[in-house]
């Protein structure tokens, strides 16, 4: 069996066509164990000790896994949660929602549209234009300057 691709651009031209197998297989390859309990299996860091919390430098944060943008610097913010947050996604189109009952509570999970990875939650206690809270998980990211 070959795996086939159906291939998918976002409205600002993306690329959002799932990777198949192999290629998952190699984007996995290079993750750290963090990085794989985190993106594979729906994990979260602790508060307060992720790598990108403090970042305040201009660019965009990507997926970990298979560098799909995901945020931009400018709408990042102080939650004071412990967890990267930000008001309004890169594109809406890159980012998927799950309903999450894990812990018992009821959350929307927030993923890569494109790879399926887990990033974190999505909150509607954020600040405006939008009053949305992505809370992310610093391993699920990837940052590039500008």
């Amino acid at each position: 069996m070959t795996d086939t691709k159906t291939p998918r651009t976002s409205q600002t031209g993306h690329d959002l066509t799932p990777p198949t197998a192999a290629e998952l297989e190699r984007l996995t390859a290079s993750l750290t164990p963090e990085e794989r309990r985190v993106l594979l299996y729906q994990g979260t860091e602790p508060p307060f000790c992720g790598g990108l919390l403090k970042n305040k430098m201009p660019g965009v944060y990507h997926c970990r896994l298979c560098d799909l943008p995901l945020f931009r610097s400018t709408a990042k913010f102080e939650s004071g949660t412990g967890w990267p947050s930000f008001f309004e996604a890169f594109d809406e189109e890159h980012v998927a929602t799950v309903r999450d009952t894990s812990h018992g509570a009821i959350r929307t999970e927030i993923r890569c549209a494109r790879c399926n990875s887990h990033l974190g939650h999505v909150f509607d206690d954020g600040p405006r234009p939008t009053g949305l809270r992505f809370c992310l998980n610093s391993a699920a990211l990837q940052f590039h300057q500008t």
